[in-house]
């Protein structure tokens, strides 16, 4: 059995909203193991997002404990928690939050030169790196304004894999892209857990969820249910677009019984 390297214990997220609480999450026990890909699945307003934000530190949880790589973060204060996400986690979002006055090479490198376990030569050597293998080299001295939605998302990867994080957040990577966009992007996050990065990812698509390993099913704040796909196998003969159609179709017949 593989390491567990992200853990929720009773997580709870509470708004307190003109005097009224919204329970946002409400008790959530969630394992993630080194090297797994998990996607958040559930209706609108289920707590994905929210899941994701508490579970990483980036927003405060109500009660409960998060076990980061052995480490409990619940009482870590502001400061611990942006260099833990710094150096370990990584982070790409449906909104592309890059700084306008950089260029795309600059936008990748910064968490490089900030994290300082790197020189700035090999920062740069890696970077360039990620952007051959991503396919976006080209883009490099280009503004954020003069890519594509699909180059852009994917040097938002490579910002997110600069440091090699343990463990890559993704919050709609691919729902403000195009299917073809999208499946390049899936694509380059797959190859990024076959390298050991462990995936936990919020989508609202079968499709994309269809390449995770397990999906986790959210409703009202809480777990419901969970469906495991396993690694692709594709070594039975099966082609990789075999094996995803009839993992997505087991995927939404699974949706439809948990009220997809």
């Amino acid at each position: 059995m593989a390491d567990i390297c992200l853990e929720a214990r009773d997580l709870c997220k509470t708004y307190i909203v003109d005097g009224y609480s919204n329970n946002v999450l409400q008790n959530i026990n969630l394992k993630i193991e080194e090297g797994e890909f998990v996607s958040i699945m559930g209706p609108s307003g289920s707590g994905k997002s929210t899941l994701l934000y508490t579970i990483s530190g980036m927003d405060d949880m109500t009660a409960g404990k998060v076990i980061f790589d052995g480490d409990d973060i619940s009482g870590m204060n502001d400061k611990q928690l942006t260099q833990l996400r710094l150096l370990k986690m990584g982070f790409i979002f449906q909104q592309m939050y890059m700084m306008k006055k950089l260029c795309i090479m600059d936008n990748i490198v910064l968490p490089g030169y900030q994290a300082k376990i790197m020189s700035r030569e090999e920062v740069n050597k890696k970077a360039e790196e990620l952007m051959r293998r991503l396919e976006i080299i080209e883009t490099a001295d280009r503004e954020i304004t003069e890519v594509s939605g699909g180059q852009l998302q994917r040097a938002c990867l490579a910002r997110a894999l600069i440091n090699s994080p343990k463990v890559l957040f993704a919050d709609e990577p691919t729902g403000a892209l195009n299917s073809k966009a999208s499946m390049e992007v899936l694509g380059e996050m797959v190859k990024a857990n076959e390298a050991g990065t462990t995936v936990l990812m919020v989508t609202h698509s079968e499709k994309v969820a269809a390449s995770s390993d397990r999906i986790i099913y959210l409703m009202d704040g809480d777990i419901q249910g969970e469906l495991v796909l396993g690694k692709i196998n594709t070594s039975d003969g099966m082609s990789s677009a075999e094996k995803l159609s009839l993992r997505e179709r087991k995927l939404r017949k699974w949706l439809e019984e948990m009220g997809w």
